[in-house]
């Protein structure tokens, strides 16, 4: 699991990883990139980051909560909830 020292995650290694998983540079993932829209995943790419990041981080995301993975922002606030700490 990769947090920083106050229990929140570290944005930039979850955009390394999101780049990762994406096969981009870091550069193209901007906070508020759309990840449909800007960096054109698709379905079974949604699943892989999803997979992935549940993994990574040692949680579980529900079926109503993946709507909101649709950014670096957003990701990171979900993955930061899901950890217990404050968005």
């Amino acid at each position: 699991m990769t947090e920083n020292s106050t229990g929140l995650v570290d944005k930039e290694d979850l955009r390394e990883t999101l780049a990762e998983i994406l096969d981009i540079d870091t550069e193209e993932i901007t906070d508020e990139a759309n990840f449909v829209d800007d960096l054109g995943v698709d379905s079974l790419m949604a699943l892989e980051i999803t997979v992935r990041l549940e993994k990574k981080y040692g949680v579980r995301m529900q079926e109503h909560e993946l709507v909101e993975v649709t950014s670096l922002n957003k990701t990171c606030r979900l993955l930061t909830e899901k950890l217990g700490g404050q968005p």
